[in-house]
C-alpha cells in the first residue's frame, strides 16, 4: 500500500477537529434546530474531511447533512468546501422512477389524453401506403404508357396521368384497402399474440365464470364472429345481460347468459271460452216468488221485523 493511499484514509487532524465550523455551515444551509448530533466523519482525501450531522427535518428520516471541509498544504486554517443533504444507509428514499410507458395501465387514459407509440413498437409493423404502381413484371411498360397518353391527347382535356382514376378492383391498392392493410402501420404478429393472451386471461376458459358456465361461447347465439385469424379463437359478445357484453371473448369462454342454457317455457294460456249457440236458456223477466233466499210468509203481518 502506498503512502499516498495511507494518508488519504487517515483523516486530517485539523479538519477532523473542525466540527463547530461544519455545524455552523450546516445550520446556515438548513435551519436552526434541524441539524442534529454529529454522526461521524470520513476522509475524502489529503486534508479533505466530510462531517455528517443527523437531519431532524420531517420527511427526511435517515438523511444526514454532509459538510466537507479542507485546508491547504502547510496551512492551519480550515475552510468550508460544500454542504449537502445526503441519504444515509437507512434513509427513507422515494421509489425508483419508472418511465410513463411502463407505468401506464389499461383504463388510465381519459378524454383528451394522447398515447404516442414508439417508432420501433414491436406490436406494429409497416403497412401498405404506396400508390398503385404496376408490378415489375406487368406487361404495361413506360413506353406503352407514353404511347397511350399520346393517342388520347386529342380526346382528353389533360394528360391521362393527371385524370382522377378510381383504383380498379383487384389492384394492389384495392386489395390492401379491402384487407385493412392500407395504413401506415398494422398489427404485427407479436402484437396479435399479446392481445390474444390478454383477452384469453380476461375472458378465457380458465376464468371462474367459464368454469361454472353451462356451455361455451362457441355454441351461443349471442356470439358475433370475428374475421381474419382471430375468428378461429375469439368472438364478440352481444348479450346485454352478460358480463362480457361488447368484449372480445374466447370461444371456450362461457357464462350463465348462454342462449341455449335455459330456454324459458311459454306462459300458460287460458282455454278459449266455449259458446254453445244451439241451446237457448230462458231467463224470466220477473223472478218467481220462491226463487229468493228468504222464505215467503203466508201473513206478512205476523213477521217480527217485516220484510220488503
Amino acid at each position: 500500500m502506498s503512502a499516498a493511499t495511507t494518508r488519504s484514509r487517515t483523516p486530517d487532524r485539523l479538519c477532523a477537529e473542525a466540527v463547530d465550523l461544519a455545524r455552523t455551515a450546516a445550520e446556515e444551509a438548513a435551519a436552526p434546530g434541524v441539524v442534529g448530533e454529529h454522526a461521524g466523519l470520513v476522509s475524502e482525501g489529503d486534508r479533505v474531511v466530510t462531517h455528517f450531522f443527523e437531519c431532524k427535518e420531517l420527511g427526511y428520516r435517515g438523511w444526514r447533512w454532509a459538510v466537507t471541509v479542507a485546508r491547504a498544504s502547510r496551512a492551519k486554517l480550515v475552510t468550508l468546501d460544500e454542504v449537502v443533504l445526503l441519504p444515509g444507509p437507512d434513509a427513507l428514499l422515494a421509489p425508483e422512477w419508472v418511465p410513463w410507458s411502463e407505468r401506464l395501465r389499461p383504463g388510465d387514459m381519459g378524454p383528451g389524453d394522447l398515447l404516442p407509440t414508439d417508432a420501433e413498437d414491436l406490436r406494429l409493423e409497416p403497412g401498405y401506403t404506396g400508390e398503385d404502381e404496376p408490378l415489375p413484371s406487368a406487361p404495361v411498360s413506360e413506353e406503352m404508357a407514353e404511347l397511350v397518353e399520346a393517342e388520347d391527347a386529342e380526346l382528353t382535356e389533360g394528360a391521362v396521368s393527371n385524370l382522377p382514376v378510381a383504383p380498379t378492383r383487384g389492384s394492389i391498392a384495392a386489395v390492401a384497402e379491402e384487407l385493412g392493410m392500407r395504413r401506415a402501420r398494422v398489427l404485427s404478429r407479436y402484437g396479435l399474440h399479446v392481445a390474444a393472451d390478454r383477452w384469453e386471461e380476461s375472458f378465457g376458459a380458465k376464468t371462474p365464470m367459464a368454469q361454472a358456465a353451462p356451455a361455451p361461447c362457441v355454441s351461443c347465439g349471442f356470439l358475433v364472429p370475428l374475421g381474419g385469424s382471430l375468428g378461429q379463437a375469439f368472438g364478440l359478445c352481444a348479450n346485454e345481460f352478460a358480463p362480457a357484453d361488447g368484449r372480445v371473448v374466447s370461444l371456450s369462454y362461457g357464462c350463465g347468459g348462454h342462449s341455449e342454457a335455459a330456454v324459458m317455457p311459454k306462459p300458460p294460456q287460458p282455454a278459449p271460452p266455449v259458446i254453445d249457440e244451439t241451446r237457448v236458456d230462458p231467463f224470466p223477466l220477473r223472478p218467481a216468488s220462491d226463487s229468493g233466499s228468504v222464505p215467503v210468509l203466508a201473513d206478512e203481518d205476523t213477521a217480527e221485523l217485516g220484510h220488503s
